[in-house]
């Protein structure tokens, strides 16, 4: 077992290799356990290597009751308001696998995928069990279901069908047999097993009796850029086959839906190899993957459903010891709701590959130096040559499986805090994979869409990156956070799932490798986001130490994240932006901090005099005494510096990432604002903007007033830092800490509840979820909220 290798292995390493030898052996031990998974989580169901150009594999299914529905019916990508009472994973872990639960009530469906992972040679074998039950009330539901298993790329070969004739040309009364070789993986073999379940049988009034007990495959040699789109490619198959029956049998009398929507069977060597089933009824099937090796041992379905069990055991053993909801949530329901959230971000990571758009340009017109220059820069994207670059790779937590299934820069900081705890090594992977992404100015483009496949959820006019436009640095959160931890390493650590802290020397080794790259990163920021202080008589401490965001227009400021949060207006090219600042202030702590670390003193100290300068400049630019808030700074008619204060999250952001101190009087001002119902408070978080704003609720109303759990997340840390820390705001930090906190989860909960889904953002006055659907991302979280410590002493009743 390779947990049981490396577990091993890693004392010996600490103690008798080098320190770049030990790093090495981690990262390829680790790697071969994260080699498979279900990475394609734009899928209900999809699963591939991190490997580019080799294998992917998805499940198709409809109802095939009738024949007008089952082209809307069949479930491929997930999308939004497509029938389903909800979706995802209940239980789940990258190394060992899990089961996901989908209650597809558009087809009167309940279908469960449990997927295990057996550890070995070449990324070991794994295997999906595939059943369906008929939602409550419903009887003989006729399901098709696909399976199929294409190759990127055509390097070694074709994959071939194991069968004879009959069987190729007929379909399969037993298990299908799938070989064939790959870069990165050799020789391997897929199963599908016969299974079990009732298969539908029909007469037709021509003499047609047919019987749908058998396996039908269809084999395809398609063009490379045609692969990921398999439920057109499924389209095109079964009209062939229906042509076929019309033209036999007449359309007033063709055969039944459930024999009419099949493949024609044409088995042989191809790219892609589509494998379908028919049912009555409820079913259940395996998928079984197994790499050719020395021992040649397949993988069974008897240790798929031992896997199972196991790995059902080891999550819930691991969730109680790192991300056990306290108190007062403690009742089950909270438990699996915690669970499932959690589940739902891990089971949202995916390997993306694949070219991607960006404009090099380099426009004079994105500086944004003149007035209007958001029209300017308009026309210079307009003209702009967009070329695409790559191919690239990332491997990353998405925020929303049907509607963001690709990776945001700003948003991977926020889904790492509760993967950092369950999984420091995953977590150290996928940051690494971020920062592979870095240019050689420090550009690390804010949204990865990668290849065709991304490309295609996506409006063309938010596909071109930018390389003078940012995004708030999360992952310094999380990198900090790492560093702090080899500081003060937990005794006992996990050898699989933080095998750093059991060779303290390859961590740090780790953060020196990353190190550069984050300087070059906070370099580049500082550079292409300044701000301007000195041309419009500011008194400040620092004539440096002001940031604006570039790509802004009068509606929308996208790279700040904070899409249509009001800003200065009319846009100015001297405006400054204090979450800018703020995210900068971030970035400098960190960099302080890990330089310390590393015993880099000059940076330190460079750092250090950085930090406070930022600290000052957040006084002198942007608190505003009178409202008792941080604000933008414009610029009047009279080109004269004026703060913008549109209370909102805005208004938090230099507290909320720690450049103001706990007993600052300004922190005081800054809780009456978040506790007042008028402003920032609600029953069911902290709105996005006062609700005494006139931009409160209008036009997108996106980061206009709803609740979001990220920002929301922000504060309540916060507010915990205060209130375990002495001083004259612990009172009342602790008591808006533990309202809040409980208003969080139950908001989420009972929507998640009523719903059967996490959501994008939440009614402040409903607590209703709003926009997207199935948005685990940061939503999720409420997981790290319901793990934070209880400074109430109130314990909910056991319900």
């Amino acid at each position: 077992m390779l947990s049981l290798l490396l577990a091993a292995l890693l004392p010996t390493l600490s103690t008798a290799a080098t320190t770049d030898s030990a790093l090495t052996e981690i990262e390829r031990a680790s790697n071969q356990s994260l080699l498979w998974g279900p990475y394609r989580p734009n899928l209900y169901f999809g699963v591939r290597p991190r490997i580019p150009d080799s294998l992917s594999m998805g499940l198709l299914w409809a109802r095939v009751e009738d024949y007008q529905s089952v082209q809307h019916n069949f479930r491929h990508t997930c999308e939004q308001h497509e029938g389903m009472a909800g979706y995802g994973w209940d239980r789940y872990d990258p190394r060992h696998g899990g089961t996901q639960t989908i209650h597809d009530a558009g087809n009167q469906l309940d279908l469960t995928t449990e997927f295990v992972k057996v550890p070995g040679e070449n990324g070991g074998k794994w295997g999906v069990r595939i059943k369906g039950t008929p939602r409550d009330g419903v009887n003989d539901l006729k399901t098709t279901v696909v399976f199929y298993v294409a190759k990127e790329k055509a390097s070694l070969g074709p994959l071939a069908v194991v069968g004879g004739e009959e069987e190729l040309k007929g379909g399969f009364e037993g298990d299908v047999k799938i070989e064939g070789d790959a870069l990165g993986l050799g020789s391997f073999g897929v199963t599908i097993k016969r299974g079990k379940g009732t298969h539908p049988t029909h007469g037709h009034p021509s003499g047609l009796d047919r019987s749908l007990d058998k396996t039908f495959v269809h084999s395809l040699q398609l063009p490379e850029t045609a692969l990921w789109q398999t439920k057109a490619v499924l389209f095109s198959l079964l009209k062939e086959s229906i042509d076929e029956y019309i033209k036999e049998f007449t359309e007033e009398n063709v055969p039944p839906p459930f024999q009419l929507y099949t493949v024609k069977p044409q088995a042989g060597p191809g790219n892609m190899q589509i494998v379908q089933k028919v049912f009555e009824g409820k079913f259940e099937f395996d998928i079984l993957f197994s790499p050719k090796t020395e021992d040649g041992q397949e993988m069974l379905s008897a240790e798929l459903t031992n896997g199972i069990e196991r790995a059902t055991e080891l999550f819930d053993k691991r969730y109680d010891q790192v991300l056990k909801p306290q108190a007062p949530f403690m009742a089950p329901k909270y438990l699996e709701f915690s669970k499932s959230l959690f589940s739902n971000l891990l089971g949202g990571i995916g390997y993306f590959h694949g070219d991607w758009k960006v404009d090099r340009s380099y426009a004079s017109e994105y500086e944004e130096e003149n007035e209007g220059f958001w029209t300017e820069a308009a026309e210079a994207r307009a003209r702009a040559e967009v070329k695409l670059e790559g191919p690239s790779e990332l491997f990353t937590s998405i925020p929303s499986r049907p509607f963001f299934p690709r990776g945001f820069l700003w948003d991977e900081g926020f889904h790492l805090l509760p993967v950092i705890n369950w999984d420091l090594d995953l977590t150290l992977q996928i940051i690494k994979s971020w920062f592979n992404l870095i240019d050689a100015d420090g550009w690390i483009a804010r949204e990865q869409i990668l290849g065709a496949e991304a490309r295609s959820k996506v409006p063309d006019e938010f596909q071109v990156q930018y390389p003078h436009y940012a995004n708030p640095p999360t992952l310094f959160l999380i990198i900090e956070n790492f560093m702090k931890t080899l500081s003060t390493p937990p005794e006992n650590p996990d050898p699989i799932y933080a095998p750093q802290l059991r060779n303290i020397a390859a961590g740090k080794k780790y953060l020196q490798d990353l190190y550069p790259l984050l300087k070059r990163h906070y370099a580049w920021f500082r550079r292409t986001q300044a701000g301007d202080v000195a041309g419009y008589d500011r008194n400040a401490f620092s004539a440096r130490e002001a940031y604006r965001w570039r790509g802004r227009t009068p509606t929308h400021c996208l790279p700040s994240g904070l899409d249509d949060y009001p800003r200065p207006q009319p846009p100015h090219p001297g405006e400054l932006h204090v979450d800018a600042l703020s995210w900068v202030g971030l970035m400098a702590k960190s960099l302080q901090s890990i330089a310390e670390f590393l015993d880099e003193a000059d940076d330190a100290a460079t750092f250090g005099k950085q930090v406070q300068a930022i600290k000052r400049n957040a006084v002198d630019l942007h608190w505003d005494e009178a409202k008792g808030v941080f604000c933008d700074a414009g610029v009047d008619e009279f080109e004269e510096s004026v703060r913008a204060c549109h209370v909102g999250y805005i208004s938090l952001f230099p507290f909320l990432l720690g450049l103001v101190e706990n007993d600052d009087s300004k922190v005081g001002r800054l809780l009456d604002v978040i506790a007042d119902p008028e402003e920032l408070w609600s029953n069911h978080g902290i709105r996005s903007l006062s609700k005494a704003d006139e931009n409160f609720g209008t036009a997108e109303n996106y980061w206009r007033g709803p609740v979001w759990i990220n920002i929301n997340y922000l504060v309540v840390a916060r507010l915990l830092d205060v209130a375990q820390s002495k001083g004259p705001h612990q009172a009342r930090a602790a008591e808006l800490y533990t309202k809040l906190r409980n208003n969080l989860v139950d908001t989420v909960f009972e929507s998640w509840k009523e719903t059967g889904f996490a959501w994008e953002q939440y009614d402040p006055e409903t607590g209703a979820g709003r926009r997207t659907q199935h948005f685990t991302g940061w939503t999720s979280l409420v997981v790290q909220i319901m793990g934070m410590p209880d400074l109430g002493g109130r314990v909910r009743d056991e319900l």
